[in-house]
């Protein structure tokens, strides 16, 4: 969430970031409400330091008539007060919390992702001799998905993955997890992109399945509308992606600034519901109810944050590049970059099944919108201030073993591995 006195001061600003990314929140209302809120605290402060004192004159001997009744007057008066203080700052807070963060000077003003900016094209999109064959063609033809019996024990958008597509996507964990857990492929990252940020490695990590919703709302990612799967019986939900488990992690906790920044690699199963896409890539492995997902999340402090940023995106390039498939870079639009974010930056693949570029990583740059919720704070110069957190995908794993399956096709059937993952694969060249 922002700063109470940032809204305040910065009105206008925040009603335009609230409207460019479509979302309905009445700031003029949450000012009321800031603006009673005070009076009333400052009211009942008053009335219980009076209380105090009147206490205090009735500790010796028999009590005045006078001053047992200013007692029961103040005791009503504050009763009345916290009577009107609680809806009020139930409703305060209820729109706090709706207020979206601002946004990067840079971000595009839009209505759709129609209008996301494309930054960036990398990578030479392949021409083949014949028709490509999609995932799921592919994944038939070399019996390495079958949604169909997937569908019998979970229902649609679910799969058995089988044989060499499951060694593949154990090769790019490995890979992944090899490659950014140590200080020099992140060294060499940073001087490839003359970044001035650390060389901290990432801490690999495998983060809870659930999530209580408590912490689940207070890092702003939980969509219990459209995404995200409810225990029933329980106050808990299925992890919709492994950072909403990892920037809730240090919740309440203060870390120290020589450890800044924090850097962890999360592998998990994400679940998602997906309500309001049937009819989207419904056939392959696309867009999944269920799917593994390696993603990268970083806690700093703020004059860094920005930079990391950049990083996580440079970090995004480097494993594509690693795996020679083309793609593209887009800076997302405003109502598309999503609420807590400050900034949003999309790596979109080629698919040639599709003939089109699709969104296989974000990245995003959220400022202190999620630590504030979440009160993680750090020691500068000894007060304690807000770390800064940002979250990028390495690799969502169904999305990248399509592109890796379409893209790599050869005319005899076969699917060439590329050359980073073949040391994984026990030696195979080829699926």
């Amino acid at each position: 969430m922002l700063d109470i006195q940032f809204i305040r001061d910065n009105s206008q600003k925040v009603k335009d970031a609230a409207t460019a990314k479509n979302v309905a929140v009445d700031v003029d209302r949450l000012l009321e409400l800031d603006e009673k809120r005070k009076v009333l605290l400052q009211e009942v402060e008053k009335l219980r330091q009076a209380r105090n004192e009147t206490a205090a004159q009735m500790q010796n001997g028999q009590p005045a008539p006078e001053l047992v009744a200013e007692g029961k007057r103040i005791k009503e008066a504050i009763t009345k007060l916290e009577a009107e203080l609680e809806p009020t700052e139930t409703e305060y807070t209820e729109l706090l919390l709706a207020v979206p963060n601002v946004m990067e000077e840079d971000v595009p003003i839009g209505s759709s992702e129609e209008d996301n900016a494309v930054l960036e094209t990398v990578g030479v999109i392949p021409e083949f001799s014949f028709t490509p064959k999609s995932d799921a063609e592919l994944g038939l033809q070399k019996d390495l998905i079958d949604k169909e019996r997937a569908a019998k024990i979970a229902g649609s958008r679910f799969a058995y993955l089988k044989n060499d597509l499951v060694l593949l996507q154990f090769a790019l964990i490995n890979f992944v997890m090899h490659s950014l857990s140590g200080e020099e492929v992140i060294a060499e990252i940073v001087a490839e992109n003359n970044l001035s940020v650390s060389t901290n490695p990432f801490i690999p990590i495998l983060p809870p399945q659930l999530i209580k919703t408590g912490p689940y709302q207070a890092s702003a990612r939980l969509n219990s509308d459209e995404m995200t799967y409810k225990l029933a019986d329980d106050d808990l939900w299925l992890n919709a992606s492994a950072e909403h488990s990892l920037c809730t992690m240090f919740m309440g906790e203060t870390l120290p600034a020589d450890q800044l920044p924090l850097r962890y690699l999360g592998y998990a199963t994400s679940f998602r519901r997906e309500a309001g896409t049937y009819g989207k890539d419904t056939e392959g492995i696309f867009r999944m109810h269920q799917f593994d997902k390696l993603e990268m999340e970083s806690f700093t402090n703020a004059e860094d944050s920005r930079a990391e940023h950049d990083f996580m995106v440079a970090v995004q390039k480097w494993l594509m590049n690693k795996l020679n498939l083309p793609y593209q870079v887009v800076l997302k639009c405003s109502a598309d970059v999503g609420k807590p974010n400050r900034r949003g930056v999309d790596i979109e693949t080629w698919m040639p099944a599709q003939g089109a570029y699709r969104e296989t990583h974000t990245a995003d740059y959220i400022g202190d919108y999620q630590s504030r919720r979440l009160k993680i704070t750090t020691k500068q110069d000894g007060n304690n201030e807000l770390v800064h957190t940002n979250d990028a995908t390495a690799f969502a794993m169904s999305r990248i073993l399509k592109a890796l399956l379409e893209n790599n096709q050869t005319e005899t059937g076969e699917i060439k591995v590329p050359e980073v993952l073949q040391p994984y694969m026990a030696g195979k060249t080829t699926i």
